[in-house]
Formats: structure tokens, C-alpha cells, sequence
């Protein structure tokens, strides 16, 4: 078996344009279904971002975001809970000192439950064999966190994975409070209290959901707890190896740490100051070109000044929540600290063609990484766009070298995979690219929006809900997870791409690979 086979920068197959057969992932998923006890099934297992009971299961966001955010509150409430179990390590730290040198994965934003999120499983039992854990970054059940949907959008995924799991919750996982990531990640006992500081919020915010004891039971069958010394402390945590700190923190809705998980996040940050540390946070800090420091609550200092500091010695940050692969080498004084999104583990892709030329401090274009490439997103986006307005005739479509070419010269930079650095961009390249993708300064008005000629809503997908509108669930899917390998001299980091595609499953595609220095 051939390890390894060409990637998306390399050639239109690496990528997945000519999928020859569809993988096993769906074999997997029914079987999966069917294996539950019919009482335990899921009734409508059809996720759709769009669906009236999805959007009001997700309303909480709104809430927190112009009502009233009641998440530190909650949060320093579970804290303290976790903090008087006898079970539970004070500081929050797991001991894994007995690692040394080890592999482990992380999946960022998974839970949908459907076919775009087994399509990573095949690769994960193929990657992750002699791995010492997994980490789930960010958003582990969709669309809400509810507990009783673990079993079918957690625990059924990946069953054939033996070793510790541990997640670091997303903005999703809180919509019903964090009861279900607590319940399942940190073996705490459901909650039925009413959430929120005011009662008009109490009245509005989505509380938890009654937690049906036969579906608990059913889910320690498939993944018995694990033992104290093993088990997640907490929604954030550390876990300490013999060389390297990993650090997980809990960003909320809003992106924003209370200020006793700031005050921890020094701490934990500070000691060992001889081992490497990573940091895992549901909102990455770079991320579309842009810069997003890390709010603590009522604090002048952000997350990234923790990062920053000399003594703490990051080399790297891995964040969750946008479903693809960005990678950010950034100038820190006198060192390089890498910046990763990677949330392509299961979710809806998010599109990577919108992601502007970086140009940021310490960052040039020419160092800046993402998966899919943006010419392979905007190719991919207009075939979703043409099956949605135009019946699948062809008329939005742009080819994937078209598409390279396009983005290229938008943006000003050189095409990634060579055969792309020839092609000349056709004048209905040009005129299709900009009823998908708008230029900025020549967005259609609102009027223009929902009157065309055409008929078709021009331009405004990608301006309001444009990737979780044309979610994708056939090959090619472009997800992807990573694996971090722990040397004695150094630590790299791999970015696997899975696509559905059953000549994929079987042979490693790696679309991006960094290693960091230990000495």
C-alpha cells in the first residue's frame, strides 16, 4: 500500500475533482445507525442548518451576543462543582508524564452526525493507530450540545477509537448551557437549573434538555468512563506530558474567558517553563486574515499576551470553530509561533476563497497555508451555487484550473499547483466569479439582492450564511484533522485531508506539515 499520494496543491486528483468511487463512510454510518436499539434512534437523522427547529434550538447565540451572556457565570458555577469532587485534580491538570514520545489527533467542529462527518472516520482509525489520545476542538455535538444527542453524533463516530478523548467545547456545545459536554466529558451530574443572570433572559435562553438515562447507559457501554486519573477535569484543562503542555481553555459563545480561567491560564502557563506549550481554544486568534487577540473578562490583557510571553514558551495555537484548515506563521520576537485553524472534522465547509491576501504584522502571504486552496473553493462553491439557482445546468460552474487561475489574480499572488501558473482567465471566468463571489467595493445592493434579472439572489450567500447554506455531504467533501507527532528534539504537525473518495481512504494525503523545534 502506497503511504502516501499527491495532495491538492500537487494535482486535480490529489484533490479529489476526479473521484472514482465514493468511500466507506456511508457503509459506516448506516451500520452505525442500525446497531443502536431501536428505542434509541434517532427519528430524523437529515441535518439542515436552515430548518426552523435548528435555528431556534441554536437561539442562544443571539442572546449572548446582543442580550446578555451569562456563560462566565455558568461556567465559574461548573468549576466550582468539579472543583469539590474528590475524583478531580484541583489544578486541572491530567498527568501524562509518562508520554514522551507520542502522536496524538485533533478534530476540530464534527458533530453533525451525518455523512460529512464519517467521512473522516476511515482515515482516523488508519491515522490514528499507536496515537495516545484525541482532542475535539471546538462545537462536538450540532446544533446545540444537547445531551442525549452524544450517542449518535460523539459515541457512534468514534467507537473504533480505544483511546481518551478529550474536547474543549465550542459556542455550540453551549447553547444549552454546557450540560451535555459536562455530563460526557467530565462525568458530571446533569443539570436542570434555569440559566441566565436577568428574567427576561431566563425566559428566552434555551435550557437543557432532560437527560434520558437509557441513553447514558447505552453510551458508557460503547465508551466506559475513564479512570480519575485519565478523566477531563474540566471544560478547561491541561494535560501534561514529558515534554510538552497542552493547554485547553473554554471560549464560550462570544470568545471570551472568565477571569479565573485567565488567572489558571497563566498559571498552568508559566510553570514547566522547560516544555512546550500548545494551546487549544474554541476561537482561533488568526483566522481569515484577520487577528483576533482573545478577550478576557474584564481585562486589559488578552489571550494572545499569554501566548506571547517568552517565558511561557508556546510554539503554537490550534483553534477550532471555522470548518477548514488555515495556518499562520507568525513572527514572535525571535521565534515563530504557528497559528492553526483547523475545524474541518465533520461540519459543514467553510469557504476559504472569501479568506483576503494576508497581509499581517510578523505574516506575509507567501508563508500562509489553507485547505481547501481558494481556487478549489471557489470551483466547489460554484457547482453548489449552480445546482441551487440553476438546476445543475453548468451555468455557474468555474473548472478548478479556472477557478486557481481567477483567485490568483484577484489576489494578486502566483498559483499554487503549477500546472494552474499557465492558465489564461476567460472573460465568463471572470463574469460567473462575480455573481458568486462579488468583488468587495462592488457588492450588489440590497435591492440587487432579491431582484435580479436573472432571478437568482446574486451575491448574497456568501455575504449571509453563505458555507452553512450550501452544506455538502457527497465527495469531494475537503474535510480535514491533524495529527501532532512528539519527538525527542521536535514537534510537527500534520494536516490530513479526507474527501470521501474511496481511493483516498486507504493512502494519506497530507496537505500541510510544520515541525517546531523542542531544544
Amino acid at each position: 500500500m502506497n503511504p502516501k499520494i499527491e495532495n491538492s496543491r500537487e494535482s486535480l486528483e490529489g484533490a479529489g475533482w476526479r473521484c472514482q468511487q465514493r468511500g466507506t463512510f456511508e457503509d459506516l454510518l448506516q451500520e452505525s445507525r442500525e446497531s443502536v436499539p431501536l428505542n434509541l434512534r434517532v427519528v430524523d437523522a437529515t441535518f439542515g442548518w436552515f430548518k426552523p427547529k435548528v435555528l431556534w434550538q441554536s437561539r442562544n447565540d443571539v442572546i449572548a451576543r446582543y442580550l446578555s451572556d451569562p456563560v462566565n457565570d455558568e461556567r465559574r458555577r461548573w468549576v466550582c462543582a468539579q472543583r469539590e469532587r474528590p475524583d478531580v485534580r484541583k489544578n486541572f491538570v491530567i498527568d501524562r508524564s509518562n508520554l514522551d514520545t507520542f502522536k496524538f489527533l485533533v478534530v476540530g467542529d464534527p458533530g453533525e452526525g451525518d455523512r460529512s462527518q464519517f467521512a473522516t472516520v476511515p482515515l482516523l482509525h488508519t491515522v490514528g493507530k499507536g496515537t495516545a489520545f484525541m482532542v475535539i476542538c471546538s462545537d462536538v455535538v450540532y446544533p446545540a450540545g444537547d445531551v442525549n444527542e452524544y450517542l449518535h453524533k460523539f459515541y457512534l463516530p468514534y467507537e473504533g477509537y480505544r483511546k481518551p478523548i478529550y474536547a474543549i467545547p465550542g459556542n455550540h456545545d453551549w447553547y444549552d448551557g454546557l450540560n451535555g459536554f459536562m455530563v460526557h466529558f467530565c462525568g458530571s451530574e446533569p443539570s436542570e437549573r434555569s440559566v441566565g443572570s436577568t428574567r427576561l433572559v431566563r425566559r428566552l435562553w434555551r435550557q437543557a434538555v432532560r437527560l434520558r438515562p437509557e441513553v447514558l447507559e447505552y453510551c458508557r457501554r460503547l465508551r466506559p468512563e475513564l479512570e480519575p486519573k485519565l478523566r477531563q477535569p474540566g471544560p478547561y484543562f491541561a494535560i501534561d506530558t514529558a515534554r510538552v503542555r497542552l493547554i485547553g481553555i473554554d471560549t464560550g459563545i462570544t470568545g471570551e474567558i472568565d477571569r479565573e480561567q485567565a488567572e489558571w491560564l497563566r498559571e498552568v502557563s508559566s510553570s514547566a517553563p522547560e516544555k512546550a506549550k500548545i494551546l487549544l481554544t474554541g476561537k482561533p486568534i488568526y483566522v481569515n486574515g484577520e487577528y483576533h487577540p482573545g478577550k478576557i473578562e474584564n481585562s486589559r490583557t488578552t489571550v494572545d499576551q499569554i501566548v506571547r510571553e517568552r517565558k511561557h514558551n508556546y510554539v503554537a495555537v490550534i483553534g477550532g470553530d471555522i470548518h477548514n484548515y488555515q495556518r499562520y506563521p507568525v513572527k514572535v520576537g525571535d521565534r515563530t509561533v504557528q497559528y492553526v485553524v483547523s475545524g474541518g472534522g465533520g461540519a459543514y465547509m467553510s469557504a476559504t476563497h472569501t479568506i483576503p491576501r494576508v497581509g499581517l504584522i510578523g505574516l506575509d502571504e507567501s508563508e500562509f497555508r489553507c485547505y481547501p486552496l481558494r481556487g478549489v473553493s471557489l470551483s466547489f462553491y460554484s457547482m453548489l451555487y449552480d445546482r441551487k439557482y440553476a438546476s445543475g445546468s453548468g451555468g455557474y460552474c468555474i473548472g478548478p484550473e479556472q477557478a486557481a487561475a481567477y483567485m490568483a489574480e484577484r489576489l494578486g499572488i502566483t498559483p499554487t499547483r503549477e500546472s494552474d501558473r499557465g492558465v489564461i482567465v476567460t472573460e465568463r471566468t471572470s463574469r460567473v466569479a462575480e455573481k458568486v463571489f462579488p468583488a468587495s467595493g462592488r457588492r450588489p445592493s440590497i435591492r440587487r439582492y432579491f431582484f435580479s434579472r436573472s432571478g437568482v439572489h446574486r451575491g448574497v450567500l456568501q455575504h449571509f450564511y453563505f458555507s452553512e447554506f450550501f452544506d455538502w455531504d457527497d465527495p469531494p467533501m475537503f474535510k480535514n484533522f491533524l495529527q501532532v507527532e512528539v519527538s525527542a528534539d521536535k514537534l510537527q504537525v500534520a494536516c490530513h485531508a479526507a474527501t470521501g473518495c474511496r481511493e483516498h481512504e486507504d493512502r494519506l494525503r497530507v496537505e500541510d506539515s510544520v515541525e517546531m523545534s523542542l531544544r
